[in-house]
């Protein structure tokens, strides 16, 4: 990934290609949007059409759709803003973000939790409860990458399992990050633009605790009153009863505590030493923070025992699903990010006026539904960030006067980021863990009918009570 870095910087040496990434959002039409659309659609309906083709060419899939949106683009913008646009989504959104994934995917694919857990409708939920907690401390990703293991060895007796890892992902993999700019990537730009590090815990706790806790009991009552009683088991549990229980490649829990490390020097750190990268600045301190990311990568792969990778059934299959699909959705993605950022000048303005009441002064509410609708499908970093530029920048204002707008963006963008599959990063990465195991997952509008079930109403009361 270093090398990838250093080739792209190689581009400075074509001419033309040096200039800005920014795009003027104004001068687009909604027709820009359409690849992006199109790989969501694809997302969505190729794997129920055709699972075979899908499996084997969804990587071709999501790069015929970023071209549909980069050969035009460069046909009538110039081959240099194509060529600024492509090197800036790629060295400052999507390297930094496959290289932290992939770092706490190694590294918590490193852990082994020895034993067999019963998967009971109890053990499932305190394994959920759990999971939460971590997630505000070690990421949505490392949180979702240590539970899912273990969580789906202790069902693989039962036969009806799918909800368990749709419950997964609501609470552990989205609702769980919200305390902390370290548990999702959206609070993590709020922290880099000046929001206090305890924030969201101090503002953020009673909805998450709302939240996560009405998961928990709907996720025990659903288990226990309807799954569970009626599951038929396995004749033989396939993972072997011990009284044994404990960690395998404990080392990976040092490496997870230099993630964080990296993670918060690369906020706190300030540096005047920057790189022009084709029109991109590459500060020093997340360069730093990238290359500590791949050599605790390489470490994790080096220190940890091939048993414990083989007990964890890791493969790299999940990470390379989320690494293709999102780079297309990074690229398609730049239009609509630019359409957005143009406000109520660019072709979405009604979506940035909608959040704005008539005396002028935003309203939480819009703020809440516009940021989570957009983050259940966009990326929600860039959307948050659209949000709290909107609301005005300020981090002191936002913390202080605007404290509850600040709290509906951030709810929304971390909160809906259940609501489908590319919500977040890690909700990807945990379906292809559980299909790699044989569960059979919901389809993409099927998974969305869970969270609309489940999720939407929750979402509704949330409004009536905090975001009014």
């Amino acid at each position: 990934m270093i090398a990838a870095r250093a080739a792209l910087a190689a581009l400075l040496l074509l001419p033309g290609w040096a200039t800005a990434a920014d795009i003027d959002g104004r001068a687009l039409s909604a027709v820009w949007g359409i690849p992006f659309a199109g790989i969501l659609l694809s997302i969505a309906l190729v794997p129920l059409a055709a699972p075979r083709f899908w499996h084997h060419h969804f990587g071709k899939i999501a790069a015929a759709w970023a071209l549909a949106f980069l050969i035009p683009f460069a046909m009538v913008f110039g081959s240099g803003a194509a060529g600024a646009s492509l090197v800036h989504v790629a060295v400052a959104e999507y390297l930094p973000f496959v290289i932290l994934v992939t770092a706490l995917f190694t590294v918590a694919g490193g852990i082994f939790i020895r034993g067999n857990l019963h998967g009971s409708p109890g053990t499932n939920t305190a394994i959920l409860a759990i999971g939460a907690v971590l997630a505000s401390v070690m990421g949505t990703t490392g949180a979702s990458m240590l539970m899912i293991r273990p969580l789906i060895r202790a069902n693989d007796d039962r036969r009806h399992k799918a909800h368990i890892v749709v419950f997964f992902i609501f609470i552990v993999s989205n609702a769980g990050g919200s305390l902390t700019p370290l548990g999702d990537p959206p609070l993590f730009l709020g922290f880099l633009k000046g929001v206090d590090f305890f924030w969201t815990i101090k503002h953020l706790f009673p909805e998450t605790l709302f939240l996560v806790g009405a998961l928990l009991l709907l996720f025990y009552a659903l288990d226990a009153g309807y799954f569970y009683r009626r599951e038929e088991l396995l004749p033989v549990d396939p993972t072997p009863d011990t009284r044994d229980i404990g960690f395998e490649g404990a080392r990976n829990f040092w490496l997870l505590g230099v993630i964080v490390v990296l993670v918060l020097l690369s906020g706190l750190w300030k540096s005047p030493v920057s790189f022009d990268v084709a029109g991109t600045t590459v500060g020093l301190p997340g360069l730093v923070r990238d290359v500590g990311l791949v050599i605790v990568t390489l470490v994790s792969l080096k220190l940890t025992p091939d048993v414990v990778h083989e007990k964890n059934q890791f493969s790299w299959a999940p990470m390379q699903e989320v690494a293709k699909l999102f780079a297309g959705i990074f690229l398609t993605m730049i239009p609509v990010i630019a359409m957005l950022k143009a406000g109520t000048q660019g072709p979405f303005g009604a979506i940035v006026a909608a959040v704005t009441r008539a005396d002028g002064s935003p309203d939480p509410a819009a703020y809440f539904w516009a940021t989570g609708v957009l983050s259940s499908f966009l990326d929600n970093a860039p959307t948050y960030l659209v949000f709290f530029n909107t609301a005005g920048g300020d981090a002191a204002v936002l913390m202080t006067t605007l404290a509850p707008t600040l709290a509906a963006i951030s709810a929304g963008a971390v909160f809906m980021g259940a609501n489908s599959y590319i919500g977040n990063a890690p909700n990807l990465m945990v379906k292809a863990i559980a299909e790699d195991r044989g569960i059979r997952m919901p389809s993409f509008f099927g998974y969305m009918a869970w969270s609309c079930a489940v999720l939407v109403p929750l979402f509704v009361a949330m409004t009536f009570i905090w975001f009014r």
